[in-house]
């Protein structure tokens, strides 16, 4: 063991005073004594182990679990979620919703579809607690022309006015057969010279469109809505929204899956979804959450086993033995099983943050296993294994037991913040270092045992590097030089890194969810960036409403007030005129009977008599020309083509009168009749009523939702809503990582200090890795990437591997060792690094946004680490070396430790 000794000496902390090599000896001995126990009981040991992590596997399979909402990742204490959840319980008709989006170029389809889907889903009690089609209540079926303006309402009613022939006829025979008698009344007008047929373009334009369809072979119901309403049915949109309440499966990793394949079923069952007319889309809070996991999850087993091939690759190729890599992966996955039994047992249910701890441990953990198997090959040279793993124990041992303190010690720092997704991802990672640490120095030395590796033929590092470093020494202060200007500019873009705080921009974009929820924020009535107020009565609903419509970068308030039309007197006026002129005709009784073949055929030769007389008028109109060269087919097509033609002209018409009569019944709207089913979702029974305001499309960014925030606070500073927790989630995130990152940086220069008893020192450690941090600041805002709630986590990875990288460097420098690149050290560094990136790689890969962005940023931050460790560090240590130990000798060029002597006499020295 006086060799074990020798080299303990000069392998780990520096000599101290006043018996201070005693207790640097006395760790060192301590961890050569346990790893010779371990190979002593190599057996034992490596069975307990596997025994270990079967168990805790097993364990943590049954008894872990993932939350996909974000909100949990925030404690409950929060004045924002305090109010949102207050919110939540006031109306929880709002939460846990699936949102079907249809969509269809007739109005009228949409319609019908939302209807019949809201019948089926009624029936399906299994799956489904209500659906509703807020747009078909009665209220705004009679009332809705009173929310119209004057200046819309009147060119509309002008319009009905003006149809009254057209409706006449189509009122007494709502079939095929009543509109041909309208087109050939059309053109008895037209040879008159009596009728412009200008106003009727549209309308003879679809018609055209809807018979050539048919013709064809094809279905395509004329909208009588937009022929009738113009422009005003242009502007209600082309979707008509679905609110399902579904129940969910909290066993399920995708609590809604069963519901949104019952939901699909339904709605794909449907005619006008068969036919083609009508398309859907299914969005909401459940949708979201469940594609996001699915989006994870997508890829990870190709990823994973991809992942493995390379991680292997880099083991062979770092290791160059399977009797190394085994041990070396098997010690990975006895850490990562009891790290997730840990997991289970510390935090039960994984968060989107905290779920990545798995790629985070093997990522880190790889660079224990790595330093001490390289290390131990090393050592291997001219020794037998076992006096190689005590050597290896003795030299690296006390490295990578610090490597391990300071990791751990910058994940532990982010437990006690309120950002609960980073916080639990700190107690996992930083807990399962040190147990990355004990698997690495009491499994993996006796796993190396049992399968006997054989020894090594050469020296185990890089050569070309060596001389990479040589070539380089005389451009010393050039290159610290670059990297000053480089550590400038970066402190000089710190302040325009940004902070994305929308977890929507951290989703799939190609999600169906993602998207139709972005194609509805177009829509200021279902943005769902929004405010929500809760006025303790309506009257105070009302000031509040209106406070809130002054402020800057509010586009709409609502309240219940909103749904009290304004100036109903000039426009009941309006109405009850034109009913005056339309009730004789909306009131005539029609035919009722189907219509047959024969009779419609008799219809198109009576209309085209009509053409034919008015020729030279119809020719010098192309709509009404096209519609003569429609009908000259319809009259030598089959019966079955002059059904189909009537039934897409009619399909739609008889409903369409019917609400056309419907709302020009309209009386006066008052708060006090406003229907139940409306009111509900605006006044609590305790008379507290609901005030909602949505962002202006330009403030839909962090920073232009937090101007809305803030407006909006300043007239309700207890507002909750999905914009009041976007911006109030994004202040506690940066606020964490702000607490988190000064806790960290204080705890991994306390853990230096009392290891290394020399300021300087800790100075060598902490400065590449407050360079590698303004190197990656550098480049994700040049880039740009903005920082989420998903890829801050790259900051403890990057306190992490900072601090392993350089510990190993310095420590050895303080050995006496002046070449650092083509050390074994270096090796098992670059290595570990590879094997990390490739990782993180798989991350970067991900359809999830916000899991191939944390990826992205993880890559760049190791790459930032990886230039500090293998250029900065070297530069900086060969620039504090005394000019008389510039110059090494070939041992020192190559292994830590090489020449027992001279680096006993540099350890002195130092």
């Amino acid at each position: 063991m006086a060799a074990v000794a020798k080299r303990g000496e000069i392998g780990f902390l520096r000599p101290t005073r006043a018996g201070g090599t005693k207790s640097r000896m006395t760790l060192a001995l301590l961890l050569a004594e346990l790893v010779d126990r371990v190979r002593r009981h190599a057996a034992i040991v490596v069975t307990i182990g596997v025994l270990a992590g079967v168990l805790g596997g097993l364990f943590a399979l049954t008894h872990i679990g993932i939350i996909t909402d974000t909100d949990e990742m925030f404690p409950k204490s929060l004045s924002w979620r305090q109010r949102q959840i207050a919110f939540e319980h006031a109306f929880p008709q709002f939460q846990g919703l699936l949102v079907v989006v249809i969509r269809s170029s007739v109005p009228e389809a949409q319609a019908a579809t939302a209807q019949a889907l809201v019948a089926r889903l009624a029936a399906d009690q299994a799956h489904f607690v209500s659906a509703s089609d807020p747009a078909a209540l009665p209220f705004f079926g009679t009332e809705g022309l009173l929310f119209l303006s004057e200046a819309k309402l009147r060119p509309l009613l002008d319009r009905l006015i003006s149809a009254q022939p057209l409706l006449g006829q189509l009122v007494s025979d709502p079939t095929g057969r009543g509109i041909f008698a309208a087109l050939s009344l059309m053109a008895i007008g037209l040879k008159h010279g009596g009728l412009d047929l200008a106003p009727y373009h549209s309308a003879l334009i679809a018609i055209h469109r809807t018979i050539a369809a048919a013709l064809a072979g094809r279905a395509e119901p004329l909208s009588w809505l937009s022929l009738l309403s113009g422009p005003v049915a242009e502007e209600a949109g082309g979707s008509r929204i679905v609110l399902v309440r579904p129940k969910l499966d909290f066993s399920a990793l995708e609590p809604g899956a069963a519901a949104t394949r019952a939901l699909r079923l339904a709605i794909s069952g449907l005619p006008l979804v068969r036919e083609g007319l009508v398309t859907y889309g299914i969005t909401g809070q459940v949708a979201l959450s469940d594609q996001q996991f699915a989006s994870v999850a997508e890829g990870a087993v190709a990823g994973a086993i991809g992942t493995l091939v390379l991680v292997t690759l880099w083991l062979f190729l770092a290791l160059r033995s399977w009797r190394i890599v085994v041990p070396v992966v098997l010690t990975l996955l006895l850490g990562l099983a009891l790290t997730t039994c840990f997991a289970a047992l510390a935090v039960g249910q994984l968060n989107l943050v905290s779920v990545a701890f798995a790629i985070l441990f093997v990522g880190l953990a790889v660079d224990f296993a790595i330093q001490f198997a390289v290390r131990f090959r090393e050592h291997r040279q001219g020794s037998d294994a076992a006096a190689a793993l005590a050597e290896t124990a003795a030299t690296a041992g006390g490295q990578i037991l610090l490597a391990a303190l300071g990791t751990a010690a910058g994940f532990l720092a982010f437990v006690p913040t309120q950002f609960q997704g980073v916080a639990e991802l700190g107690l996992i990672a930083g807990v399962g270092m040190l147990i990355a640490f004990v698997c690495t120095i009491a499994f993996l030395p006796a796993a190396i045992s049992l399968f006997r590796p054989p020894g090594e033929p050469a020296e185990v590092g890089f050569a070309v590097l060596g001389k990479v470093e040589r070539a380089f020494k005389p451009h010393t202060r050039a290159t610290l030089g670059v990297f000053a200007a480089l550590a400038v500019l970066g402190l000089a873009v710190l302040p325009q890194i940004t902070f994305d705080g929308d977890p929507l921009d951290t989703m799939n974009p190609r999600s169906e969810a993602v998207i139709e929820l972005r194609r509805l924020m177009q829509n200021p009535v279902t943005n769902p960036y929004s405010a929500e107020v809760l006025a303790p009565n309506v009257a105070a609903a009302g000031q509040i409403a209106a406070a809130l419509g002054r402020q800057p970068g509010v586009d709409t308030v609502l309240s219940v007030q909103s749904f009290v039309p304004k100036n109903q007197g000039p426009k009941l006026a309006m109405i009850a005129d034109t009913t005056d002129i339309l009730a004789p005709t909306l009131s005539a009784s029609g035919r009722t009977a189907p219509v047959t073949a024969a009779e419609l055929r008799l219809a198109v030769k009576t209309a085209l008599g009509s053409f034919a007389e008015a020729a030279p008028q119809v020719a010098a109109d192309p709509p009404f020309a096209a519609l003569a060269s429609d009908l000259k087919a319809l009259e030598a097509a089959p019966d079955a083509t002059l059904i189909a033609a009537s039934e897409s002209l009619t399909e739609f018409l008889p409903a369409q009168l019917a609400r056309l009569k419907a709302a020009l019944s309209a009386e006066p709207v008052m708060l006090a009749r406003l229907p139940h089913a409306l009111t509900r979702d605006w006044v609590l029974p305790d008379g507290r009523a609901r005030v909602q305001a949505v962002a202006e499309p330009g403030e839909r960014s962090s920073q232009g939702l937090a101007r809305f925030v803030a407006a909006v606070q300043k007239v309700a500073p207890d507002a909750a809503g999905p914009a009041m927790n976007i911006v109030g989630s994004a202040r506690v995130i940066v606020g964490a990582f702000r607490t988190a990152a000064i806790g960290a940086l204080i705890a991994i220069a306390l853990i230096l200090g009392l290891a290394l008893r020399r300021p300087r020192d800790v100075a060598l450690v902490m400065a590449p890795l407050l360079l590698s941090g303004l190197l990656t600041a550098l480049v994700i805002v040049r880039l740009p990437l903005p920082l989420n709630f998903a890829n801050i986590i790259a900051l403890p990875l990057l306190l992490g591997v900072g601090v392993s990288f350089n510990v190993y460097f310095v420590m050895n420098w303080r050995a006496g060792v002046r070449l650092f690149l083509g050390t074994a050290t270096a090796r098992a560094i670059l290595f570990s690094a590879l094997t990390t990136g490739t990782a993180f790689g798989s991350l970067a890969l991900s359809e999830d946004r916000g899991t191939a962005s944390m990826g992205e940023l993880l890559l760049f931050s190791l790459g930032a680490t990886l230039i500090a460790t293998f250029v900065f560090v070297p530069a900086l240590l060969f620039a504090l070396t005394p000019e008389e130990e510039r110059v090494p000798s070939r041992d020192q060029a190559v292994l830590v430790g090489a020449d027992d002597e001279r680096a006993d006499d540099a350890g002195r020295r130092s």
